[in-house]
């Protein structure tokens, strides 16, 4: 990954912070549900989960997160992948996104 690629990848983990789960009311960034952003010549890969296999807004989630990267200025595709391995948990949120839903630290 280039440079620019690089500055391109944060911009974009930077840009899904507007994604708001709806049922609990933060973005995935803080939540821990994005896993990874790479970014290659334009072309945007993302993985994520969600906090459950059966959860129904996994599509409203992958949706939201590939309408946000692509309005990052040079991102021209998106993929976005859903894994549920590793789980979801708790830990993976940030401290804030723990204190402010009542998770101890």
């Amino acid at each position: 990954m280039t440079g620019v690629d690089s500055m391109l990848a944060a911009q974009v983990r930077d840009a899904l912070r507007v994604v708001i789960d709806p049922e609990l009311g933060l973005n995935v960034v803080d939540l821990g549900f994005v896993y990874g952003v790479s970014v290659e010549d334009g072309a945007a890969w993302i993985v994520m989960t969600a906090t459950t296999l059966g959860c129904p807004a996994t599509g409203f989630l992958k949706e939201g997160v590939s309408n946000s990267a692509l309005r990052v200025p040079g991102v021209k595709s998106v993929d976005v992948t859903m894994t549920f391995d590793p789980p979801w948990t708790p830990a993976l949120m940030t401290a804030d996104a723990r204190a402010e839903l009542g998770f101890r630290n």
